[in-house]
């Protein structure tokens, strides 16, 4: 025993006209008609285009970094009008400032380090949020 589910053996194919025979299955379900290939003049699609990712690449680290950049010089002028140790608004102004300069690395087209230094500005974010 193989152990394959697909164990059942085909008779053996000696000629072209018993390749075409086994080719066609009479238990083969039609193609849609909704299914028609592309036609040659339409656009292909964006997804498929390697500037596009790129380009969307850029565009999310920069504007997750001007976010994040927002939200941390928020909470840091929140924190100033608070009775709060100094470090608190001090770790997130920091924080606001990985990530803004994370916002320009992306817009630049340098993703990946983006990425880094908006994880690396929202833990030093979540360390003021810790002195608090």
């Amino acid at each position: 025993m193989s152990g394959r589910a697909d164990s059942d053996t085909d008779p053996e194919i000696t000629g072209p006209e018993a390749a075409a025979a086994q080719d066609t299955e009479p238990d083969a379900v039609p193609d849609d008609p909704d299914d028609e290939p592309a036609e040659p003049d339409e656009e292909p699609d964006d997804a498929d285009d390697p500037a596009e990712g790129a380009r969307r690449a850029r565009w999310t680290a920069a504007g997750t970094g001007a976010a994040l950049t927002l939200a941390g010089l928020a909470a840091a002028l929140l924190r100033l009008n608070r009775h709060a140790p100094a470090l608190v608004p001090a770790a997130y102004a920091g924080g606001a400032a990985v990530c803004a300069g994370a916002a320009v690395l992306g817009a630049r087209g340098r993703t990946r380090r983006a990425l880094w230094l908006l994880i690396a500005g929202v833990m030093v974010m979540a360390l003021g949020d810790q002195f608090d």
